[in-house]
């Protein structure tokens, strides 16, 4: 493939995929550190460092991309990667509860400003566009061979060695993506122009407020969340409680969701060839609410049986890898090159909003009214951000159009538009003249 055959994207891949598995391996020693802690209070001291991670990724992001244009990017994800080594590296050796809510918070904080830097330095290295979609479906089954294998290789570590291990192992992990990072040519970001810092913080978020497409991805999102927070959240005490399960079966039951996102994320690249980037999305809008309205049912009528709900979460696998794959094109199509960092952050922000209020409905609500109480509230959200996607992101709006031989954003597809249709209209009228 000739997207590897690209070092500097290469290196970073492979950082990427190390810190992945490394905070993959991290969650699952984090639930244990919880346990030892807390006890019976496990699951509320989770929620909590979740909400934790979930506002800092929400605050963070922005502020950290407003300076991006002045830091030497390799440098600042080499030292967030350093960050987030020594935080790490600290968790075994807490003993009160707030130690945990504090390392977390650091944590996430350097997460939330590593990872919208490192989505906008990926545009800058990858620069042809079928070979950038190829990246981001790359990146789309890094995070879901993620999900699905960190479990397991953490169970099967666990067989040897005590959970603590599982952060130091972790901590090592963000060193080696740390040592990638700086063996790469990382191009610094473009000065975007904007004097003062709030300026700075806001125009990604205006960039999306302004842009037909842009504010349809925000709808998507919530989409996205509503049918990812059942996934999320439920997994566990469905497949233990309702199906008398093991802990292994939980980690099958995920990647069975996990694996219908690698299939998708595996075939789009070629799909995005022909199909524009809204219709795909659209479509996986449409899978999400069909996979949570099928959840409700299933619920609803008792048939929690183990193929109905592999078969459910494989189907919302799907449609969430159809949602989030082509974002990046329709970001990258709606920017300019200065623009990127800070509308990559805004995407991550906002996004991550969206699970920010789908998370405690999924699990609060779930908790103390019951999934059937819970799963319809989620189900309302998601068929209401299609429909609003599908109002916001007009169909005459597309991410990019090919005019000759050369792609263009949005702005510059219409204008040529314009003028075609202004020579067409000329042209008309001298025929008719003739």
């Amino acid at each position: 493939m000739r997207l590897f055959a690209l070092r500097d994207y290469r290196h970073l891949f492979s950082a990427q995929v190390i810190a992945l598995f490394g905070t993959g391996l991290a969650t699952v020693a984090l639930g244990l550190l919880a346990y030892d802690l807390a006890g019976s209070d496990a699951a509320a001291v989770l929620a909590t460092a979740l909400t934790i991670k979930m506002v800092l990724y929400v605050v963070v992001a922005p502020i950290a991309a407003a300076w991006a244009d002045r830091l030497p990017r390799r440098a600042f994800l080499a030292l967030l990667d350093a960050v987030r080594a020594g935080v790490v590296l600290a968790l075994p050796f807490v003993t009160e509860i707030w130690h945990v809510y504090l390392l977390i918070g650091l944590l996430q904080a350097a997460s939330a400003a590593f990872t919208p830097t490192f989505q906008a330095v990926i545009p800058d290295i990858v620069t042809d566009g079928n070979q950038y979609t190829r990246a981001l479906s790359a990146s789309q089954v890094a995070y879901t061979m993620e999900s699905l294998l960190s479990p397991v290789l953490a169970a099967i570590a666990l067989m040897f060695m005590s959970f603590s291990w599982l952060f130091i192992g972790t901590s090592i992990g963000f060193v080696v993506s740390a040592a990638l990072v700086l063996s790469t040519r990382i191009p610094n970001a473009r000065p975007t122009g904007e004097r003062r810092i709030w300026d700075r913080v806001a125009s990604g978020v205006t960039l999306f407020a302004r842009t037909p497409r842009l504010r349809g991805i925000l709808a998507l999102n919530l989409v996205v969340a509503a049918a990812g927070s059942i996934v999320v959240v439920s997994t566990v005490n469905l497949v233990r409680d309702e199906l008398g399960g093991t802990q292994a079966d939980v980690a099958w039951m995920l990647a069975a969701s996990g694996g219908g996102t690698l299939l998708i994320a595996l075939l789009l690249p070629k799909v995005l060839d022909r199909i524009a980037e809204r219709h795909v999305m659209m479509t996986g809008a449409a899978v999400l609410v069909a996979g949570v309205a099928a959840a409700i049912t299933m619920t609803a009528t008792g048939l929690a049986l183990w193929g109905v709900m592999a078969a459910i979460w494989a189907t919302i696998g799907a449609g969430m890898a159809m949602v989030i794959t082509p974002t990046g094109r329709v970001i990258r199509a709606s920017a300019p090159p200065e623009g990127l960092p800070a509308a990559f952050a805004a995407q991550f922000s906002l996004s991550h909003l969206a699970w920010l209020v789908t998370y405690p409905i999924a699990g609060w609500v779930g908790t103390s009214a019951g999934v059937v109480v819970a799963w319809p509230i989620l189900g309302a959200l998601a068929t209401i951000g299609a429909a609003v996607a599908l109002v916001l992101w007009p169909r005459r709006v597309a991410a990019r159009r090919i005019v000759g031989s050369a792609v263009l954003g949005a702005a510059e597809a219409e204008a040529a538009s314009a003028a075609l249709g202004e020579i067409r209209s000329r042209a008309r009228v001298g025929i008719g003249s003739v």
